[in-house]
């Protein structure tokens, strides 16, 4: 549940950096996604057309904030983009850091404290640190988008025990892993670690068959979440025999 909206589909897909319009519209519908994210720099260089791809997706817009580096410039993206798709949905991104793209947490909560003040229901893309969750919780999010790694980097979770410690320590706030997802089976991990959905973009977008790879993450995360609702056994340090010991032959 996202804001009083509930998804059948726990993938959340980008929009950029597709080889082709028609490859995009076709990787939206093979991954059965509900929501797309687009930036609002996207909706520059595509014009009526892009906007009509969006449009006949019958997906629910995220807009995001992407390459925002200050306050000022979220704040002011965000409000363009209610304007512009009619949603009080956004993707919070304040980038810190030019190499890691890593986002300034004192920037993002005084960003996300001026945008939920106005309207807005904003999913804050944040580390997997507990002290800017609660900031971002207090500043009036109702969402968390941990990373599991830098945008782009294809390294899946890369801090699992951060992450486990993050749904454990906030069990009523919607978990988004976004960015880092490299391959359907990270995505699969992060729903078996009880998160509650996966936003990414490039793993498909830059693949040999992005529709191919957009079905293999809609199945993925499926298969993750179904796997995570079904229980999955504790680890243990030794082995434990599967057969029984007792009714053994009796060897003379």
């Amino acid at each position: 549940m996202f804001y009083g909206v509930d998804l059948n589909c726990r993938l959340m897909l980008g929009t950029a950096q597709y080889p082709s319009p028609q490859v995009l519209r076709d990787a939206i519908s093979a991954s059965q996604t509900e929501v797309i994210t687009v930036s609002l720099r996207r909706e520059g260089h595509g014009g009526e057309a892009f906007r009509e791809i969006l449009k006949d997706s019958g997906c629910r817009i995220l807009p995001n904030t992407a390459g925002c580096h200050t306050v000022r410039e979220a704040v002011t993206t965000a409000q363009m983009a209610r304007e512009l798709f009619g949603t009080a949905w956004i993707k919070l991104e304040v980038i810190g850091h030019a190499d890691t793209l890593q986002p300034d947490p004192f920037a993002l909560v005084e960003a996300a404290r001026i945008l939920t003040a106005d309207g807005f229901e904003v999913f804050p893309y944040t580390t997997e640190d507990l002290i800017v969750g609660e900031k971002l919780i207090e500043a009036g999010c109702r969402v968390l988008m941990p990373w599991g790694a830098p945008i782009g980097s294809g390294q899946g979770l890369r801090n699992i025990g951060g992450l486990r410690s993050l749904r454990a320590y906030f069990p009523d706030i919607p978990l988004v892993i976004d960015a880092g997802i490299g391959a359907p089976s990270q995505a699969a991990q992060a729903m078996e670690l009880g998160f509650d959905a996966v936003l990414l973009n490039t793993a498909v977008a830059r693949a040999l068959d992005p529709v191919g790879m957009a079905r293999a993450f809609g199945q993925a995360v499926a298969a993750g979440r179904l796997a995570h609702d079904a229980g999955l056994m504790p680890e243990r340090d030794m082995a434990q025999a599967s057969t029984p010991i007792f009714g053994m032959a009796e060897l003379a």
